[in-house]
């Protein structure tokens, strides 16, 4: 049986659903808006977080309500087909892989909300054991880049670790300046993105300038222009890819056989194609690691919920929200969190 089948005939029912917005400014300098769907029935209610990073959409969303025929008795299986023939957003998204986004928001809501009608939490219905859950937090170092977003947060919580985000700015000062700190377990290239404020240029020297510096990082994203997959061949054992995977065929279709990819539940678009795809890495000995969308709500924990129970022990880009802003507070949890599920649902706390 596969981890689909165990949650796929789980009955739910829906008398109506509300949208929630919410809004921070986050600490890659921009404000994010996300929304919260909450589908209720039988005096219960299940939630999920829609991800998509254009605050357009999310306005438009919110502003148009509970416009989707979702009323009525359905399993997971059912309502996911059912969702698949609705137009989930009421004007064009702005950016291609927005669906995928708010699928999963519908779809994770409908777990959560049968789950709680069931009386049972996720993790006993998939037969698995919450573990403590090992994360590191993603950041960027800014333009001109500086050792500071790394070294008051390690000033505060001395045992992080953390996944950067490397530019050509980055200097020989810089660099060393990591190093020193001990502290730097992944660097995203970004080399996947165009048009956005995240490209970074295709320059072989500036590749090999940060992988030789980190000799033990994982390598996520790059470019592999001929030049940068010479200057990588013989780090491959390193590469981990993040921005391009939706699909078990996008695995399949990588150049090389990975090590490890990061299986971002929103990005992957649904229950069924995220439990697909822990099956299919597991069953070839190719490592996974979560991602998050700078979730502000009840996503994040949904998140930490799945790697904790499927790689809790990799380097999990889902550190609590709480490390999000430009100045994190004093009192957040430290790594490995303690597993934290719900009595019942799809819910961590």
């Amino acid at each position: 049986m596969s981890t689909y089948d165990l949650v796929a005939d789980l009955p739910v029912h829906i008398d109506a659903y509300e949208l929630e917005g919410l809004v921070q400014m986050v600490s890659s300098d921009f404000e994010r808006k996300t929304t919260i769907i909450r589908l209720r029935g039988g005096g219960e209610e299940g939630v999920g977080e829609d991800v998509v990073y254009d605050a357009v959409d999310h306005e438009i969303a919110q502003k148009a309500g509970p416009t989707l025929a979702l009323a009525g008795d359905w399993t997971i299986r059912s309502l996911s087909e059912h969702l698949a023939t609705l137009d989930l957003f009421p004007e064009p998204p702005q950016r291609e892989v927005s669906p995928l986004y708010r699928t999963w928001a519908y779809e994770s809501a409908a777990l959560d909300l049968a789950l709680r009608q069931a009386g049972r939490p996720l993790h006993e219905v998939l037969g698995r054991q919450p573990r403590p859950l090992t994360f590191v937090v993603s950041l960027r170092l800014g333009e001109p880049p500086s050792l500071q977003p790394v070294t008051s947060r390690l000033e505060r919580y001395p045992t992080l670790r953390f996944k950067l985000d490397p530019t050509p700015s980055w200097d020989a000062e810089l660099i060393a300046g990591l190093i020193a700190t001990g502290s730097v377990d992944s660097v995203d290239f970004k080399g996947l993105y165009e048009g956005t404020p995240v490209d970074n240029p295709a320059d072989p020297d500036f590749y090999l300038r940060v992988v030789d510096a980190f000799p033990d990082a994982w390598i996520e994203d790059p470019k592999l222009t001929p030049e940068i997959d010479a200057v990588l061949e013989p780090h491959r054992d390193r590469i981990t890819w993040d921005a391009n995977i939706h699909s078990i065929a996008d695995i399949e279709g990588l150049p090389f056989a990975p090590r490890m990819v990061n299986l971002k539940p929103s990005r992957l678009g649904g229950i069924k194609p995220l439990f697909d795809a822990y099956d299919y890495t597991a069953e070839r000995g190719i490592g996974a690691y979560g991602g998050g969308q700078f979730e502000l709500g009840v996503g994040r924990g949904q998140i930490q919920y799945l790697a904790s129970i499927f790689h809790p022990d990799t380097p999990n880009d889902t550190s609590p929200s709480g490390f999000h802003v430009m100045d994190p507070p004093p009192g957040l949890p430290a790594s490995p969190l303690e597993p934290v599920p719900s009595a019942t649902g799809f819910r961590w706390g």
